[in-house]
């Protein structure tokens, strides 16, 4: 989700933990659970386990939104190495679970996908909305 040169420049333990624990206080209000949360070299992973009522665009709308404003108020340094940029890229990548995939393809997929992953959550308790 993160240009390379971003990930590389801005972010650090600080931004992490901040990533880490919004994501978690975002569990607290919306029917959304973080199985896992991961950064890499250039980009974040997160594993999430919603309500079908939720889109994909709405899922994705509420976690960049929400991280991007309590990074840039909690960590103001991230917002001057982007001189007033965006903190996400436009893009993402999306799979689901169903038919052909299970939760346990995706996290191997996550783990797969960089050479430099570390995982910051993991919750191996899926929920009931």
């Amino acid at each position: 989700m993160f240009p390379a040169k971003y990930r590389q420049a801005v972010c650090d333990e600080q931004v992490d933990e901040v990533l880490r624990e919004v994501c978690l206080e975002i569990e607290k209000r919306y029917e959304i659970k973080f199985v896992e949360i991961g950064v890499d070299k250039d980009h974040m992973h997160f594993l999430v386990q919603s309500v079908p009522t939720y889109s994909v665009t709405k899922l994705v709308k509420i976690i960049k939104s929400l991280t991007a404003k309590e990074v840039f108020r909690r960590c103001p340094h991230v917002k001057q190495k982007l001189w007033g940029g965006e903190f996400w890229s436009d893009g993402y990548f999306t799979s689901t679970v169903g038919k052909h995939g299970d939760e346990g393809m995706i996290a191997k997929y996550l783990k797969n996908q960089g050479k430099e992953y570390l995982k910051l959550h993991r919750d191996e308790q899926l929920t009931l909305f």
